[in-house]
């Protein structure tokens, strides 16, 4: 029952957020990780007082940046060590210079092509500084972190949750049922994104019912 209850809780924040409050639509992205970080903590740690997005930043862009790390660390291998050129990328993030991270990033998946966490961190960093805008290479960047881990859900959840900040409600709902349903069983991630599909299926669900009103 808790668990139903915080479910309940977080599709309605997200609904009220971008539908009623008329939350800006580049900030979808960003808004979805940090409720998937909230779930995800709430889960791992089953206690309601855990922060949402933790940060030792303050405010902007830094914390923005902070709150997809963590959410691209939960859905990516976070059991490995993360590489050099990970950890100095990330770094730029946490500091809202995306455009830079991107750039190290670039460099990084020339040496390491078949990374695929690189190859997602470059793609939401192209997300980000083009303010949630899916552009066509962010979009190579996320084919190819696909590519590099089959089965898993990350690259999937992200481009979705772009396409939503797009105002592709339908293209994004299907990305995430994609990702879902090609996912393996024990792909990392996969209860989250489960979880947060639902969630959008009830806030789209109680969308149209407001415009039937």
């Amino acid at each position: 029952m808790t668990w139903l209850l915080v479910l309940l809780l977080a599709a309605a924040a997200f609904a009220a957020a971008a539908f009623v409050l008329k939350m800006p639509r580049g900030a979808w992205m960003l808004f979805a990780a940090a409720l998937l970080f909230g779930l995800t903590g709430y889960a791992l740690q089953a206690s309601p007082d855990l922060p949402s997005a933790p940060s030792d930043q303050s405010g902007g862009e830094a914390d923005d940046g902070s709150q997809m790390i963590e959410a691209r660390l939960r859905f990516g291998r976070s059991d490995r060590l993360l590489s050099r050129e990970l950890i100095t990328a990330d770094s730029l993030t946490r500091r809202g210079q995306f455009a830079n991270a991107a750039a190290a990033l670039r460099s990084a998946v020339e040496r390491r092509p078949q990374d695929a966490e690189l190859w997602l961190a470059l793609a939401m960093n192209l997300v980000a500084h083009a303010e949630g805008r899916l552009t066509p290479p962010a979009e190579y960047a996320f084919e190819r972190a696909e590519a590099a881990a089959p089965g898993q859900v990350a690259a999937g959840f992200f481009r979705g949750a772009a396409m939503l900040g797009q105002g592709q409600l339908d293209e994004g709902r299907s990305e995430w049922a994609r990702a879902l349903g090609q996912a393996d069983g024990n792909a990392w991630g996969r209860a989250e994104l489960q979880a947060r599909l639902a969630q959008l299926d009830a806030a789209l669900a109680q969308r149209g019912g407001q415009g039937g009103q």
